[in-house]
């Protein structure tokens, strides 16, 4: 039903204030641009988003399928399962769900969001196994999908690429920051789900919290007395090399084993060609949604208004610049990109803005997209109140950001 609400919106909202846009205004070519957007993001959709995610869908799957017969998934499950339990009471102990789940953790961690995603699918489809309502997300699904959203990114690969292209002088200066915004609005994303759906805090957990933030800390302690440039070939090479090295290690556990390794991948390679199919149509109808709401100038208001009111409060508004990329990052991660390449132009890559905008693309996820791919994988219809605590877990990663910009930048 959330779900439901929140496309009509969309569409509604921009008819509403293109009309208005029209008659006070005079800005009869709104209807225009309104039109071409919808036709092109139907088309972008398919070129630029599905197609690219369907060479990386097939692949990983196919990894996937051998991880599983070699009996790396059962492993990571059984050595993780004690955490997991906690936070994921529905899932048995031992679950392939679970090492699903560590591996698109592991994945986004280094990085590696392309390669999470395959992963994501699987383990929503293994906790649409142990879901008693096929059509209702589970509590399970839904602590999943907020731990996914809190976007935990320990090597920010991708925007550091982006900052070196944009001329940055220190393009890895944003590194630890990134690494404490992820960090702590992750924590702060169980805390809160915690809470919602009333897990009870033990030594565990306490354990597993405290381990990621000890782990974080040292982390922190190695990069911060790298140099610039140390900071840069580290977050190049160590995302790459483990991809390579996650390769290898399922190809090598696969033939321990002997799995015949070419033929399990065709198997797993032929359902990620499956699923990719069976999400294009909830893909194309969300980020159409999103394409008209961003052109009816809807979010570019939002933001005018934030910073009207942080103005009026007497606060520093040195943060608003920055805010559309947070605002558009819920929705989709190539508008947002593209925000966040917006305000880093024209020289601002090295401005507190340019630098906020690096953070807050690093600290959220795609909400929406995330709950259309997911959900919509496995035929789930009623999402409950995933949609407001994937939002609520963004917001905390966005006000983490500007919190650690201010400490490192201001």
């Amino acid at each position: 039903m959330a779900l439901n609400i929140i496309w009509f919106v969309f569409f509604a909202l921009a008819l509403g204030i293109a009309c208005v846009k029209a008659v006070f205004l005079g800005d009869t070519q709104v209807f225009s641009t309104l039109g071409k957007g919808i036709f092109e993001a139907c088309k972008t959709t398919v070129t630029d988003v599905a197609l690219p995610l369907a060479g990386v869908m097939i692949f990983f799957m196919g990894l996937l399928s051998i991880a599983e017969k070699a009996g790396i998934v059962r492993f990571l499950s059984k050595v993780l399962g004690p955490f997991f339990t906690r936070l994921f009471p529905e899932v048995p102990k031992d679950h392939p769900a679970t090492g699903h789940m560590v591996m698109n953790f592991s994945a986004n961690m280094l990085g590696l969001d392309n390669a999470a995603t395959p992963f994501a699918l699987k383990a929503m489809a293994s906790l649409q196994e142990l879901n008693p309502n096929k059509e209702r997300a589970s509590n399970a699904m839904i602590m999943f999908l907020v731990l996914h959203t809190s976007g935990l990114t320990l090597v920010p690969l991708s925007v550091i690429g982006y900052r070196m292209t944009m001329h940055s002088t220190q393009p890895a200066f944003i590194f630890i920051p990134c690494i404490i915004a992820t960090v702590a609005s992750t924590i702060l994303s169980i805390l809160l789900m915690m809470i919602v759906q009333r897990i009870r805090l033990d030594w565990v957990l306490i354990l597993g919290l405290g381990g990621l933030m000890v782990f974080t800390g040292g982390l922190l302690l190695v990069v911060s007395n790298m140099s610039d440039t140390s900071k840069e070939v580290f977050s190049e090479v160590a995302g790459n090399l483990l991809l390579l090295v996650l390769i290898v290690t399922f190809l090598t556990c696969g033939l321990i084993k002997k799995v015949p390794l070419f033929d399990s991948f065709l198997e797993g390679a032929k359902e990620g060609w499956e699923v990719m199919v069976k999400i294009l149509p909830y893909l194309v109808g969300m980020l159409v949604g999103v394409r008209v709401f961003r052109d009816c100038g809807a979010l570019d208001y939002l933001e005018q208004g934030i910073g009207w009111v942080v103005a009026k409060c007497g606060l520093n508004t040195d943060f608003v610049p920055a805010l559309p990329v947070a605002l558009m990052r819920p929705f989709s991660g190539v508008a947002s990109r593209g925000l966040m390449l917006n305000v880093m132009d024209h020289g601002n890559v090295d401005t507190f803005a340019g630098r906020l905008a690096s953070i807050m693309q690093n600290s959220a996820e795609t909400t929406f997209l995330i709950i259309a791919m997911y959900f919509g994988s496995v035929g789930i219809k009623k999402i409950r109140y995933a949609a407001w605590a994937g939002l609520v877990a963004d917001l905390l990663g966005v006000v983490t950001a500007i919190f650690v910009a201010y400490i490192f930048f201001h």
